[in-house]
């Protein structure tokens, strides 16, 4: 996690060049990616999970910042139902902007836990966002009504990263495989065994498999943390 970008390499023997052009886009510091994390429909960005997986996913991918948010709905402590998902979609958008406006140059990466995740989506299908992926914690794949809802995953054209549960009720894995089939954007699935929908898994499996929890997030982090690269060096 720690070892230095190949390009620093390069710069040991281009330093004629690097004195001519100076810092260029391509720089180390502007491949550095932002990362702008959507909290789900229950807990705002203070939660718990939350702050862990931000720590998380900002160090393994090394970015510039997580920025994390508060919907309007959830804001100021209050605790109302979410509205509907695409309801939230212009305030989301409206981070993003002024999250490219900071970082002008680095590469942007969505994320989102559960409807975070659906929201960020919908976001990433805005040809004016630009992001180089997305991905999905724990995606709401199946609605309560037992809809299957993969309308804005056939229309995305980004990377999409899937990290789900085995054993997470609203995104049953033969689901899910059925519509990443159908999709036209490079997608991935990273499955958290015994996990739920927030990937907490039972001790008795923990035990079974001669685990723990921190290190089932471990794998699903650095599983994330791979994808991105590669969507970084196909850009």
């Amino acid at each position: 996690m720690a070892s230095s970008p190949p390009s620093k390499r390069r710069r040991k023997n281009s330093s004629k060049e690097d004195d001519t052009n100076g810092s260029s886009s391509s720089s180390p510091e502007k491949m550095t990616p932002v990362l702008v994390f959507a909290h789900g429909a229950g807990a705002p960005s203070s939660s718990d999970w939350m702050v862990r997986w931000k720590d998380m996913l900002g160090k393994a991918m090394h970015t510039v910042e997580v920025v994390t948010f508060d919907y309007p709905y959830i804001s100021g402590g209050k605790r109302r139902a979410p509205p509907k998902t695409e309801k939230l979609v212009e305030f989301h958008s409206d981070i993003v902007k002024m999250t490219l406006a900071k970082y002008p140059g680095h590469p942007l990466i969505l994320a989102g836990k559960s409807m975070g995740s659906r929201v960020s989506c919908m976001v990433a299908s805005g040809e004016e966002i630009g992001a180089s992926a997305v991905v999905c914690l724990g995606y709401p794949l199946k609605g309560m009504s037992g809809t299957i809802r993969d309308e804005t995953l056939l229309q995305l054209k980004v990377p999409i990263m899937f990290v789900q549960g085995s054993k997470d009720g609203l995104c049953p894995l033969e689901k899910l495989e059925a519509v990443r089939k159908k999709m036209k954007s490079l997608n991935e699935l990273h499955v958290i065994e015994g996990g739920d929908h927030s990937f907490k898994i039972a001790k008795k499996h923990l035990n079974s498999e001669g685990t723990s929890q921190a290190e089932a997030e471990d794998h699903a982090v650095q599983a994330i943390a791979a994808f991105v690269s590669k969507a970084l060096a196909g850009r």
